[in-house]
C-alpha cells in the first residue's frame, strides 16, 4: 500500500465525518472564491484604467458641469482627446430591473475610450445613424435577453422629457463587447443630442468629461493642472483617474476589501477549529495503531506526514469543489454581478489550501508522532 493511499483509507475511514469535513472546507472556499471574485471584479480587473480621466464637479456627482468647459480642457497640454457623458439611470417593465444609459458623442467617445468599450467603426456609424438609437454592452444585452434591432423603453428616475413623461424609447443598434472578457458592459451607449434635447431640464450639461492623455504626460499631473482651471470658477471640478472613482464610489457604502477579509477571516477561523478538534479526535481514536506503525519501523517523521498528508486531502478536495462552484457561480452570474474569478484569485486559493491544510493538521500531527509506543498500546 502507497503512502498517499494509506493517508486517503484514513481520512475515509469515518465517511460521514470525512464528508461533513469535506462540506465545511468547500462551504469556506466558496465563501472565500465569491468574495475574492467580486473585489476583483470591483476594484482590479473591470477594466479600470489609471490613466482614462474623469472630470467632474468638485460638489459631487449629482452636480453638472456646463458644456462649455470642455474648450478649456481640451485646449490644455497635454489633453489628447476629450469626450463628455451624461449618466442616465432607469428601469425596464419593473422599478427592480435597473438599467444605466451614457449619453455621448459617438465620435468622441470613440476616440477617447473606443478600445476599452470594443467599439468598432461600424458600431460608432450604427450609433449615429439615428438620434434615438442606442449601443448595449453584451452583459447587459444577455441579462435583459435583448438583441439588435430590438425597440425598448427605459422609464427614467430622474430625467423627466419635455412633455412631462420619463420613458425614453431607443433603438438598439449594436452590441459593444469590452476590450477584455472583464470590462463592464452592463450599461448603455446613447446619443447625447437625443436626450439633451428632449429632456426638461439640465440642457446643455453633462456629468462628466472623459479626458485621454496624450503618450508620456503623467495622469495624475494633467488630473492636477485641470482642477486649477476651475479653481475659482462658478463651477470647480475634481479630476480623477477611472481606477479612482471606482475606489472611491465603493468606498462611499463600505470599504468593501475589510469586509471581503472580515468574512472570509471568519469563515477559515471556524473552519480551523472545526477542522482541528476533528482530528485530534481522530488521531486519539487510532492511538494503538499509532503505536502499531512505530513498531513496525514508521519513524517520527513518517507519522507526522502521514497525519499532514490526511488532512492535506481534505482540505485539497473541499478546496477544489468549492473553487470549481465559485467559478461556475461566476460564469454564470458574474456579467451582471461584476464577479471576475481570476488566475490570481486561483494561485491564492491553492496557497490557502496548502497553508490551511498544513496548520489544521500540524498540532494532531506533532501528538501522533510524540506517543510513546508503550502508551499507545495501553490505549487498547
Amino acid at each position: 500500500m502507497s503512502f498517499f493511499c494509506l493517508a486517503s483509507r484514513n481520512a475515509w475511514r469515518k465517511p460521514l465525518r470525512t464528508l461533513l469535513l469535506i462540506f465545511c472546507v468547500t462551504v469556506a472556499f466558496l465563501i472565500y472564491g465569491l468574495t475574492a471574485s467580486f473585489l476583483n471584479g470591483t476594484q482590479e480587473t473591470t477594466g479600470a484604467s489609471d490613466d482614462l480621466l474623469g472630470v467632474m464637479s468638485a460638489a459631487g456627482r449629482t452636480q453638472a458641469l456646463p458644456m462649455a468647459a470642455m474648450t478649456p480642457i481640451a485646449s490644455e497640454p497635454g489633453v489628447a482627446s476629450v469626450a463628455y457623458m451624461t449618466r442616465m439611470r432607469g428601469f425596464v417593465t419593473v422599478e427592480k430591473n435597473v438599467v444605466a444609459v451614457s449619453a455621448i458623442n459617438p465620435a468622441l467617445i470613440a476616440k477617447v475610450n473606443g478600445k476599452e468599450l470594443g467599439l468598432t467603426p461600424e458600431l460608432v456609424s450604427a450609433l449615429g445613424a439615428a438620434r434615438d438609437r442606442v449601443l448595449v454592452g453584451r452583459a447587459l444585452a444577455q441579462a435583459q435577453g435583448w438583441s439588435v434591432g430590438q425597440r425598448i423603453a427605459v422609464t427614467s428616475f430622474q430625467t423627466a422629457r419635455k412633455d412631462g413623461s420619463r420613458d425614453w424609447r431607443f433603438d438598439i443598434a449594436g452590441i459593444f463587447e469590452g476590450e477584455t472578457a472583464s470590462s463592464d458592459t452592463y450599461f448603455m451607449l446613447a446619443n447625447y443630442d437625443y436626450i439633451n434635447t428632449a429632456r426638461s431640464r439640465g440642457t446643455d450639461t453633462v456629468d462628466a468629461f472623459v479626458v485621454r492623455p496624450a503618450p508620456g504626460t503623467s495622469a495624475g499631473a494633467l488630473a492636477a493642472h485641470i482642477d486649477a482651471i476651475f479653481a475659482n470658477s462658478a463651477t470647480p471640478t475634481r479630476t480623477q483617474s477611472e481606477k479612482q472613482f471606482l475606489e472611491g464610489f465603493l468606498r462611499q457604502y463600505a470599504d468593501v476589501g475589510l469586509i471581503t477579509n472580515l468574512v472570509v477571516g471568519a469563515a477559515f477561523v471556524t473552519l480551523l477549529m472545526i477542522v482541528i478538534n476533528t482530528m485530534m479526535f481522530a488521531v486519539r481514536e487510532r492511538t494503538f495503531e499509532i503505536g502499531v506503525l512505530k513498531t513496525l519501523g514508521f519513524s517520527r517523521k513518517r507519522i507526522l506526514i502521514l497525519v499532514l498528508g490526511e488532512t492535506l486531502f481534505l482540505f485539497a478536495l473541499g478546496g477544489t469543489l468549492g473553487l470549481v462552484l465559485a467559478k461556475l457561480a461566476t460564469v454564470m452570474t458574474g456579467p451582471a454581478l461584476g464577479l471576475v474569478f481570476s488566475t490570481t484569485v486561483l494561485a491564492k486559493a491553492a496557497l490557502l489550501v496548502a497553508a490551511l491544510g498544513l496548520v489544521t493538521g500540524l498540532i494532531p500531527a506533532i501528538n501522533a508522532m510524540r506517543a510513546p509506543i508503550t502508551a499507545a498500546f495501553r490505549a487498547r
